[in-house]
């Protein structure tokens, strides 16, 4: 059974939502969508590095998504405008990825999958990724729950508790960078940012509290998946896209019910 390309597409978006739900709590909290962004363009330097060094895709790309989450939390500490590090940082890797990638001798890549995604490909050594991942992450955010959340709703506050903002700031950048390696066959580089943020955000016009809208974010992207999925098999539109538009339906569907009930 799971030899069938959707099932197994089904998974993987299941599998990623696990993770991208609670990750996409805290930036939304913390107002990191930018930094997504610009890791996941990072990404595609990842692609053409593991090409040209022949070394497995998701390892070139966790690299250089490591690489960009430490050098931006870097920039920040020296006190560096954000959002011009983060515009400098994420255009310069995503440009130098695709010139990069012209060089790789006798590859034939196919950029749109990386770009767009290509979850209908997913192989069985693709969902022992992505949902290990995805494991991985979310325990993680599990175990520091109480201190990511102290540190990003009260920074001087969890200092004061003993909490190192700064650390548990690393923590979730780095978090950040391993959901972009295992999520770029997914839903790519241009599209990974969207399914961290349109979860968590339709979550929060209908939760109570923050572990409320974690929760809620990881259903909604699992519901988006399978909406997203059915919609490409029916109308043969691109699966990773047709993901990001349920998100959205659902996010405005909530939207129009939040309105109604504060009415």
């Amino acid at each position: 059974m799971l030899d069938d390309f959707l099932l197994r597409a089904a998974l993987a978006g299941i599998g990623v939502s696990i993770a991208t739900g609670p990750l996409g709590a805290f930036v939304v909290w913390r107002r990191m969508a930018y930094f997504g962004d610009a890791t996941a363009h990072a990404a595609i330097l990842g692609v053409a590095l593991a090409l040209l060094m022949a070394l497995p895709i998701w390892l070139g790309t966790l690299v250089i998504a490591l690489a960009m989450a430490l050098a931006i939390s870097w920039m920040s500490a020296r006190g560096q405008s954000p959002d011009t590090g983060l515009g400098v940082l994420s255009y310069s890797a995503l440009s130098a990825g695709l010139v990069a990638i012209s060089f790789a001798p006798g590859v034939r890549v196919d950029l749109s999958a990386f770009l767009f995604g290509d979850i209908l490909a997913v192989t069985r050594g693709d969902l022992v990724l992505v949902w290990g991942g995805a494991l991985a992450i979310a325990g993680l955010i599990a175990w520091r729950w109480s201190r990511l959340l102290l540190s990003t709703l009260s920074p001087d506050l969890a200092a004061a508790s003993g909490i190192n903002p700064t650390r548990e700031g690393i923590v979730l950048t780095l978090s950040l960078a391993i959901v972009v390696a295992v999520s770029l066959k997914v839903v790519g580089a241009l599209l990974i940012s969207a399914l961290l943020i349109i979860p968590a955000a339709a979550a929060r016009l209908v939760s109570s509290s923050p572990v409320a809208m974690a929760v809620t974010a990881v259903l909604i992207g699992w519901g988006a998946s399978l909406a997203g999925l059915w919609g490409s098999l029916q109308y043969d539109t691109p699966a990773g896209p047709s993901i990001i538009v349920a998100a959205a339906l659902i996010y405005l569907v909530l939207t129009g019910y939040s309105t109604v009930r504060e009415a």
